[in-house]
């Protein structure tokens, strides 16, 4: 059967994997899919499940909803979970055998971090209460009459204004749905855990006078559940990602670093260890120059984040998440420090994974060059290879020409090793000349890597030849890969975007004279960047970019903690905000650009966009820009799926126009 060429409405086709979790007696696995609803406006998420034979695969919730999070009681009686159905976002549970779900808790705010207590009868979680908001004679909300602002981070891109409330502790009757406040913290509280029998809990909090101010300096606190004053463990200052509790209660395993002054996403994230008596808290890993999170980015996997390491049954291991060289793999530790090693390696991105009861099986969802995750099984001896489970997109893909990319290391102008994969058109013959992309990865700390990525597919399916690589900046190969560009945007990190476009340039299949260039947010900003000390492209298309820093350090939800990348505060140091801003250089772009932007931009915000748009306006250049209502900083990844789709369209119509030859 002749397959076809995979098109952007394929994106709003592919059944997204979500969260997975083993079942306490390792039979089940539950999982969540998300897919996009038919008028492509929306999604709706759902529970499935599945034996860890394989069998007995089964949708567990239906309809117009969005299901999300889900955990088993330790009974394995129930399925609790956090859903929005209408208008309401609320806490759920139904049986495990299946059934009605059954409402618990849904004031007005939002659910997270919940988990089940051992003897499974209360439920653990934060509850972040809503503002009140004004409502008209008919009950339709309205917007205030004005916002009194007194926090440095008083927005959140994705979420909008924040809540004056910022989260607490609570716990609640599992029968009932009635709880109690447990913490009362200024500054609110997050990842609470369960510690032992249940009878004390554990969380993270900045209780600094200012937290937003020293944003990096969190801590860990102990409590009992029944509530009173609580006691903070003694560990260095520095960022905590998330934690969780050995099986008898008795330590704590985090992921953060010592570094509260680095810069974002520059200094290693490693497992920590720490007692719940008191004592040292014990780096388990010092020696390994990597981060301990995910941060393989692709546009059908959820944003990266740092998933809580996990105690083996004896607690004599902890297994973790490493970004490495393209890939995210599973790695574990003896909780005593010694004895690292790899549980699941290869080329591949690791996107969540869950261990319980006995953990003698690891479920992981997982996905590879030329899919998107799926439902695995494995070990946790590290010795088999992981056993998939789940073909949700296999009717989808059997049709599809999906092809793996061709892996090379192209070497910088000063012999750098740089990381890249090439992308190549269906039916790709090497007598012929073809346009060319090279795609620039956000962050800057994120890594490009062995993961599916539909953007690329339908790009090169269109007749080109993608490319894309990790220039220095970037995460996944150690720290001085990633420190070298702080407060030096736009020096190597470009002269390594320029080694991979040079190296493309002398590849006798690719022309010359039709090669493109396009990437958001960091990747925005590097287009803007490339565009402006170079003619070498003959078409661009920027997207959530940053122009401006000395605009953006007021504007963006947290580019006032940009001081620690760009050294120093715009008054301390502007030549560095200045010197580093394509906006600064914008009368040297004469290349043909598209401005991609959301409206709802509160990371890289649409003022950004309209500083490069009507610059090159001005500058009489061939420049348009397509802006996107309602959508966020990650539209690629969770904007609406109709935006999505049209986002597609557009970035190929822009490279149609200057890139393919004229008929």
């Amino acid at each position: 059967m002749k397959k076809r060429k995979i098109t952007a409405d394929d994106l709003l086709k592919i059944k997204f994997v979500r969260s997975v979790v083993l079942s306490p007696n390792e039979s089940r696995i539950m999982f969540t899919v998300e897919v996009a609803s038919k008028d492509k406006k929306d999604y709706h998420s759902h529970i499935y499940m599945v034996n860890t034979d394989g069998g007995d695969f089964r949708q567990y919730t239906f309809g117009d909803v969005k299901d999300s999070s889900p955990v088993f009681s330790p009974d394995g009686r129930w399925i609790v979970f956090i859903s929005k159905r209408g208008d309401k976002k609320g806490i759920y549970k139904m049986r495990t055998s299946g059934g009605e779900a059954k409402l618990l808790m849904g004031d007005d705010g939002s659910y997270s971090n919940i988990s089940v207590s051992p003897d499974s009868k209360k439920i653990l979680c934060v509850f972040t209460k809503a503002d009140k908001v004004p409502k008209d004679k008919h009950g339709k909300k309205e917007e205030p009459v004005f916002r009194h602002i007194t926090r440095l981070f008083y927005k959140l891109d994705n979420s909008g204004f924040l809540s004056e409330d910022r989260g607490h502790v609570y716990i609640y009757d599992m029968e009932a749905g009635k709880g109690n406040k447990i913490t009362k913290g200024r500054n609110g509280e997050r990842d609470p855990i369960w510690l032992g029998n249940g009878r004390n809990i554990a969380y993270v909090a900045n209780v600094q006078r200012d937290p937003d101010m020293e944003a990096m300096k969190d801590d860990i606190f102990v409590v009992s559940a029944n509530g009173g004053k609580p006691r903070k463990l003694k560990k260095p200052e520095g960022p905590v990602e998330a934690i969780s509790a050995s099986p008898d209660g008795k330590e704590i395993a985090f992921i953060g670093n010592d570094k509260p002054q680095g810069a974002w996403g520059v200094e290693n994230e490693h497992i920590w260890k720490i007692s719940v008596q008191g004592g040292k808290a014990v780096d388990l890993i010092p020696k390994l120059d990597r981060m301990t999170m995910d941060l393989t980015i692709s546009d059908t996997a959820e944003v990266h984040w740092a998933q809580a390491p996990t105690w083996s049954a004896n607690g004599k291991e902890i297994y973790f998440q490493v970004s490495e060289n393209g890939a995210t793999r599973l790695y574990k530790v003896k909780s005593s420090g010694r004895g690292l090693s790899r549980v699941i390696g290869g080329k591949l991105h690791v996107t969540a994974f869950s261990l319980a009861g006995r953990k003698r099986y690891i479920v992981s969802t997982i996905s590879g060059w030329t899919a998107p995750a799926e439902i695995f099984i494995s070990d946790t001896s590290g010795d088999s290879k992981p056993k998939r489970l789940t073909r949700l997109n296999d009717k989808l893909f059997k049709d599809l020409y999906i092809q793996k990319p061709e892996e090379v290391i192209v070497r910088g102008h000063d012999n750098y090793p740089i990381h890249a994969w090439i992308l190549k058109p269906p039916g790709f013959s090497p007598k012929r000349k073809y346009p060319s992309i090279l795609q620039v990865h956000g962050g800057p700390t994120v890594q490009y890597g062995h993961t599916f990525f539909h953007e690329m597919n339908f790009l090169a399916a269109n007749g080109y030849v993608v490319y894309y690589g990790n220039p220095r900046g970037g995460q996944g190969y150690g720290r001085k890969h990633a420190e070298i560009i702080i407060n030096n945007w736009g020096s190597l990190d470009y002269e390594d975007c320029m080694s991979l476009a040079h190296h493309m340039a002398a590849q006798k299949y690719i022309d010359k004279k039709r090669m493109g260039v396009t990437g958001g947010s960091y990747g925005g900003y590097m287009t803007n960047w490339i565009i402006s000390h170079t003619d070498f492209f003959k078409a661009a298309v920027t997207q959530r970019s940053v122009t401006n820093f000395i605009s953006f350090f007021g504007s963006s939800d947290f580019g006032f903690d940009f001081d620690r990348e760009i050294k120093g505060s715009p008054w301390k140091n502007l030549d560095s905000w200045w010197e580093m801003s394509p906006i600064k250089h914008v009368a040297k772009i004469k290349t043909p650009l598209l401005i991609i932007h959301s409206e709802q931009d509160l990371r890289c915000p649409i003022e950004q966009a309209e500083q490069l748009f009507i610059s090159l306006k001005k500058l009489k250049r061939k420049v348009e820009m397509v802006r996107f209502p309602g959508e966020p900083h990650g539209l690629s990844r969770c904007g609406r799926p109709d935006r999505r789709m049209a986002r597609l369209k557009w970035i190929l119509k822009w490279f149609d126009r200057y890139l393919k030859a004229k008929k």
